[in-house]
């Protein structure tokens, strides 16, 4: 019987034995995790999928960039691949498991140093362990009149690997790829590239200049597998003089359509500088009750059980949330300019922190959009309990037309395999996210056979309709990867083999593999 609960695809147990020994003179025996309860942080996943099929052979916990090319040379010599981490907590996208079974865990927690917060000039340059808490703590100990941009829930997460992924946050910094400046990669040759500015010797401009001179090559690191990232310059806010969060609550669902169109021209105005958030009413709900309180019936919940949840909860079918930032003069007279907008509106309840105390819900909101990580947002998966959960994130324009369509659609294919519709759509600048949270109950193989199910059907069907997945969990990826054709995906590949011939990093990574 192996000692392994799973090897790598092609690889022998003998080799596999002979890489393990490798890793352990590098790292030390305590930072090669090889038993199955050792392994338990790295099985477990919230996708409607068996534990075990995305099972590590093991996992290494590195702790330096020298350990790393270590690494790298024994994983080139047995051609064993690695899956890299960095806190391990993207939950709603696949957590610390690997992209397929076998696959050795790449660790970097331990890679938890904040190098730099540069205040005059506004940035941090982070390790990928660091955690969105940890830089928010930071800041605060030392007084630094900055804020940084942080996505939901986010305090065990991490900078470096949420903007790497392409995650988004909520202050007017929330666009983490666009707000990031200068990277450290490591090629799976083991060569160290730092992008842009970097490249130059005593350089001091790495983490306020992005292009550096030739082809900018900071994008083809995210969402990928062509290097490891090891640091990564982040730009931070200044802290404003003044700040005002706020929500305007709908009565229906219908409203979904007025609420873009109004809000649009603000937004690409930048009257309202953030992302705009329109949450539905369970997303809301879901941090302070549980569904089993509001309704005991099997199927989608009904819509006259969601208005009675909304009434007696405080909330709107849709709930928008933004904040004003700037002086206190600049915030009234972008208040002014929101009142007007919403006049038209009369169904429309705008509240500010004035009118909601210390409610949890609104406070949440409230302190991402000033960038305080919290863990609020993990109320969702007390909802319907059993731990299953999978995001669906299409993107379209942020037009009131596509709203409908898309609401429409959504309901009816979770309705088909008895989930609910839990969701928001956020409008960027002129592009809208649409993000669908199918929670399912992991411990009943029923549900999490009609979750899988359920969430195939919504990216066929998104897809058909033009809309495109910016970002997945793990077991989805390859599927994902095919909507957006082949010769992308065989431009992908071409860069792949080009900068990882034997595939060792992160193989299946957003579809690509050698």
């Amino acid at each position: 019987m192996s000692k392994y609960i799973a090897l790598p695809k092609s690889v022998t147990e003998a080799t596999f034995d002979k890489a393990i020994a490798a890793f352990q003179r590098i790292l030390g025996a305590d930072n090669v995790l090889i038993s199955a309860m050792q392994l338990t942080p790295y099985r477990k996943t919230m996708m409607a999928v068996a534990d075990d099929s995305h099972a590590p052979s093991a996992a290494i916990v590195a702790h330096s960039v020298e350990q790393i090319q270590e690494i790298l040379t024994v994983c080139n010599k047995y051609k064993v691949p690695v899956w890299t981490i960095s806190t391990g907590k993207n939950l709603g996208y696949g957590s610390a498991a690997p992209g397929e079974r076998g696959q050795v865990v790449l660790d970097l927690k331990r890679m938890n140093k904040i190098i730099e917060v540069n205040a005059e000039l506004g940035y941090a340059l982070v390790e990928p362990g660091v955690t969105y808490q940890q830089l928010y703590d930071y800041i605060q100990e030392h007084k630094l009149p900055l804020w940084m941009s942080c996505p939901a829930p986010s305090a065990i997460a991490g900078p470096l690997g949420n903007t790497v992924d392409r995650g988004v946050g909520y202050t007017p910094y929330g666009e983490h790829f666009l707000f990031s400046c200068g990277m450290e990669v490591i090629l799976a040759t083991g060569e160290v590239l730092r992008t842009g500015m970097g490249g130059v010797q005593n350089s001091n401009t790495w983490q306020v200049f992005k292009w550096g001179y030739g082809p900018s090559l900071d994008g083809i690191f995210t969402q990928s597998n062509y290097g490891i990232v090891t640091k990564l310059g982040i730009w931070l806010m200044p802290e404003p003089p003044a700040y005002k969060p706020f929500c305007i609550r709908f009565p229906d669902e219908t409203d979904i359509v007025d609420i873009v169109e109004t809000i649009r021209p603000l937004r690409i105005a930048n009257v309202i500088p953030n992302a705009i958030v329109i949450a539905s009413t369970i997303w809301e709900a879901a941090v302070t009750i549980k569904r089993s309180s509001v309704y005991q019936g099997t199927g989608q919940i009904p819509d006259d059980v969601l208005k009675e949840v909304a009434k007696n909860n405080n909330l709107g079918a849709w709930n928008v949330y933004a904040a004003l930032y700037g002086s206190p003069e600049q915030i009234e007279v972008n208040w002014q300019i929101i009142n007007h907008f919403f006049k038209k509106h009369p169904k429309a309840r705008i509240v500010t922190a004035e009118e909601e105390g210390n409610n949890p819900v609104f406070q949440y909101r409230a302190d991402l959009m000033r960038g305080k990580p919290n863990l609020t947002e993990f109320g969702l998966y007390n909802w319907r309990g059993g731990g299953g959960s999978m995001w669906f994130a299409p993107v379209s324009q942020a037009m009131g037309g596509e709203t409908l369509k898309q609401m429409e659609m959504a309901k009816r294919i979770l309705a088909k395999h008895g989930l609910d519709y839990v969701a928001e759509f956020i409008v960027g600048w002129r592009d809208m996210h649409h993000i669908i949270d199918v929670l399912f109950d992991k411990s009943n193989p029923e549900e999490v056979k009609a979750a899988n199910a359920c969430f195939s059907e919504l990216l066929d069907e998104f897809t058909k309709a033009g809309y495109g997945t910016y970002r997945t969990n793990t077991e989805f990826m390859d599927k994902v990867a095919e909507t957006y054709g082949p010769v992308q995906r065989k431009v992908f590949q071409k860069l792949k083999r080009a900068l990882d011939p034997n595939g060792i990093l992160s193989p299946g990574k957003s579809g690509i593999r050698i």
